[in-house]
């Protein structure tokens, strides 16, 4: 996507979105909410322009994930651009035999974030793992199982604390580290599409976003 086809201001926020209240974004409060350039955007332009309205607002934080606004911004966004039927072209919800396939959408040109939408054919599953950077996703269609594991810093592994079903609509935001280690993977019958966005430039999307982490044995867990 063209850089003229991309907005940049905090004017670009939806209405619901700019109310959330956070002292990052009281600057912008007296923008206009809304211009002409936006009918007929993407769902995809959208959430570019509300993503680079976010840092915008965010600027002033070391790093702009660490702001509950951020967050909670991500998490709206997200819900917003899921729902939307025109999000993916059918070339998009292609899934592949072998494993979980992923279709980078956006790399942003000043290399914030990257999306991506991930096609899980049924028994698919990805590796249990944290990430080195925040992520946040979307379920598009079909649904999707989360186990959610605890890092045992003394034995360098993590163990399964719950697993819940994560329906389409559901959306989760979390930040870098080991805090929230998780595993994804489509337990149902049928297909399952699910959109992503990582804290990293396009080209590291494979190396930089998850970090792959050893189960616990059984044994260990006794």
């Amino acid at each position: 996507m063209s850089d003229d086809l991309r907005a940049t201001a905090f004017e670009h926020l939806p209405d619901y979105l700019k109310s959330l209240p956070d002292p990052a974004r009281l600057e912008a409060a007296a923008l206009p909410t809304q211009t002409l350039g936006e009918i007929g955007r993407t769902p995809l332009e959208r959430l570019c322009d509300t993503l680079d309205a976010m840092f915008e607002a965010c600027a002033k934080f070391p790093e702009p994930s660490h702001s509950t606004f951020f967050a909670r911004t991500m998490r709206l966004a997200l819900a917003e651009a899921a729902a939307d039927p025109a999000l993916l072209a059918p070339m998009q919800r292609e899934g592949s035999a072998e494993t979980y396939r992923r279709h980078l959408l956006i790399a942003d040109p000043q290399g914030r974030y990257a999306i991506a939408a991930l096609v899980w054919q049924p028994g698919q599953a990805s590796p249990v793992h944290a990430h080195h950077t925040w992520c946040g996703y979307a379920v598009v269609e079909g649904k999707l199982s989360e186990t959610v594991f605890e890092w045992d810093d003394a034995h360098q592994c993590a163990s399964a604390l719950r697993a819940q079903t994560r329906k389409r609509g559901a959306v989760s935001f979390v930040r870098g580290g080991r805090a929230a280690i998780h595993r994804l993977g489509n337990s149902s019958d049928a297909p399952a599409v699910s959109l992503h966005i990582y804290g990293v430039e396009g080209a590291r999307i494979g190396t930089h976003v998850n970090d792959i982490v050893r189960m616990a044995d059984a044994a260990e867990m006794v």
